[in-house]
């Protein structure tokens, strides 16, 4: 059984970041995997006993998602600038693509489970609703729901009996459990607990503890409880059972090791910026710790031959597939990068506890420097130990760069992601502020010189930061941001609207002032710093139409600014648009900065050893 999420390849700035290659569930030595063609993200074959392999796919805005069925058939989307399209399958060793599914509607993809009995389960989201069907590859595809709910396919029982649906996770229906022909077997709710999925056992399972009956099918599940994440295992009859050997205090995700009767789940947990590996054995009730190098995991995969596929990374190594074993894997060819600066880990006080923040420094001065904090976007993410080209190119240029993870961030457990204390927005800017004067008290950055640069919620923050505390920021990037909280809402997908109502305590409607109040519009014309706004033209999660808002606000203000409009959406595969962006961020953040650089360089392209 394979399971599908979708997940981006990308950071941009056009350097290629490696992606985890899906093995065939019948030949270990048969892997799919995006990779880099010339700048564009595509799809490769690779057969690890030949060494031989294959570009698949050749589009002219490059290909993300992918995964390999027990017949050895590949798949992939085949979006649109967009970002809506279908599922189109291929032969491994090559042939004609054709349509995976009929029937099923153009849309996003929000889920593919594909199990070795040849039975596919697809999640689309289209403009008005979600859908899961149900079918056979290239047969037609049965619609088994249909929901105007946030909701995305988990997984598929081996023996295509259940699906799992996840909706958000403090949700009534965080997960649900449906028959092949539609029915309700169950719902998890996560009202009290949040509560996710995260896949079916491979084939029926002793159940772990005391139940002892076999052939259950099992759901692994994970449950936000008195500050912790406790792993679960959900089957049929016997409920929700949380393993009381298995908890961590920051976000930890799981999947299981293939094989029949398996009963050996890997787990990665996100804490301060890294990460860490541990395989939990569930009829022992025993958790034992994998072995990795100290840095950031961003990806890992368990094989049926007990090893383990990862991705690795640290602030001077660029991301590289790895596996336990030592065995090789695709997209693993070394890259020549420039290491500039000094790396360090800096704790500031805070009403929630100390704010965390990789600072980098040019190695080849002393300080104070000019300073950019570069902020990350989610809310639900975090900055991590690892290689960020956007990083080495502004301290190789001069600039020193803090990387905060303000309250909302992901890895520092339960209690500081859904700190919010001071209003949604108005909380992560209190934390970029603090970080900000203790990066000057310590005489790290220079006064006078200190500019703000972000990307999607990252830009939110900065458009907020720059409006609400206008005096404390000389120049300011945002990538795709958040600019107007309401605007955005009307044109965003359910997905995104369910978010909302969910930081803002209800649609824009219920409660017009707690949009208002974390909108950066609301501030725009307080502005008084050079502003760059880059936005994307097919954008579904920072759609164009609440850019327009606010930029009308910043004309209407005579607010110093530049606007770079894309031909794209929110997440692009292109890397020549990620250059494009890089290049005049650059250029606007040395101009911006006092001492900067006088004439801002992108990134290096890396050469292959």
């Amino acid at each position: 059984m394979t399971a599908f999420s979708p997940r981006t390849v990308t950071r941009g700035y056009g350097v290629y970041r490696p992606v985890l290659p899906v093995t065939s569930p019948r030949n270990p030595d048969r892997m799919v995997y995006t990779g880099d063609a010339d700048g564009r993200c595509e799809i490769f074959t690779w057969d690890r006993s030949s060494g031989g392999g294959r570009q698949l796919t050749d589009r002219p805005h490059g290909t993300l998602l992918c995964a390999i069925d027990g017949d050895e058939a590949v798949w992939w989307f085949d979006e649109d600038r967009g970002g809506s399209g279908g599922w189109r399958t291929q032969d491994f060793d090559g042939g004609p693509d054709r349509p995976a599914l009929l029937d099923v509607p153009c849309g996003r993809p929000a889920g593919l489970a594909l199990t070795e009995r040849g039975t596919v389960a697809v999640g689309i989201r289209g403009s008005e609703a979600f859908s899961v069907h149900l079918g056979r590859r290239g047969g037609r595809g049965t619609p088994v729901l249909r929901t105007t709910d946030s909701a995305t396919l988990c997984d598929l029982a081996p023996d295509g009996g259940l699906l799992a649906v996840t909706g958000p996770a403090h949700s009534a229906r965080a997960v649900t459990l449906l028959t092949p022909d539609g029915s309700t077997a169950a719902v998890l709710s996560g009202t009290r607990e949040r509560t996710w999925a995260l896949g079916f056992a491979p084939a029926p399972t002793p159940p772990p503890g005391p139940r002892g009956a076999s052939g259950h099918t099992l759901l692994l599940v994970m449950r936000e409880r008195a500050g912790r994440y406790h792993l679960g295992v959900w089957s049929p009859g016997a409920g929700l059972e949380l393993l009381p050997w298995c908890s961590f205090d920051t976000e930890t995700t799981a999947r299981w090791y293939p094989g029949p009767g398996s009963a050996r789940v890997l787990l990665r947990q996100d804490r301060h910026g890294r990460s860490r590996l541990f395989t939990a054995d569930l009829e022992r009730g025993r958790l034992t710790p994998v072995p990795t190098p100290e840095g950031s995991i961003l990806a890992a995969s368990p094989t049926a031959d007990g090893d383990v596929h990862y991705i690795w990374t640290d602030a001077v190594t660029v991301p590289r597939a790895m596996s336990l074993s030592g065995a090789p894997l695709p997209g693993q060819s070394q890259w020549r990068v420039p290491r500039f600066g000094h790396r360090r880990d800096l704790w500031t006080p805070g009403p929630d506890g100390p704010v965390h923040t990789f600072v980098t420094t040019p190695a080849d001065r002393p300080g104070p420097y000019p300073l950019v904090l570069l902020v990350h976007g989610g809310p639900a993410d975090h900055d991590r130990d690892a290689y960020d080209p956007m990083v080495q190119t502004l301290v190789g240029s001069g600039l020193a760069v803090a990387r905060v993870n303000y309250r909302g961030s992901t890895g520092y457990g339960p209690r500081w992601r859904s700190a919010y204390s001071e209003g949604v927005g108005h909380t992560q800017v209190a934390d970029l502020v603090r970080v900000r004067a203790d990066l000057l008290e310590r005489g790290i950055g220079r006064p006078g010189a200190v500019g703000l640069c972000g990307t999607s919620w990252g830009g939110y923050l900065t458009l907020l930061a720059m409006g609400t505390r206008p005096g404390l920021w000389d120049v300011g990037v945002a990538v795709k941001p958040l600019a107007d909280c309401a605007t955005a809402f009307r044109h965003s997908t359910p997905a995104l609207q369910a978010l909302d109502t969910s930081l803002f305590g209800g649609t824009p409607d219920e409660v017009p002032g707690a949009y208002a109040h974390a909108s950066p519009s609301s501030y725009a014309a307080a502005i008084r710093s050079p502003l760059l706004v880059v936005a994307a033209r097919r954008d579904a999660k920072c759609p164009p139409e609440q850019i327009e808002a606010y930029l009308a606000v910043l004309r209407a203000g005579g607010v110093p600014h530049e606007v770079m409009w894309l031909d794209s959406g929110h997440d692009g595969y292109d890397g020549a648009d990620h250059l494009a962006v890089i290049r005049r961020s650059l250029a606007f953040l040395g101009g911006g900065l006092p001492s900067g650089p006088d004439e801002a360089e992108p990134p290096p392209s890396p050469e292959r050893r």
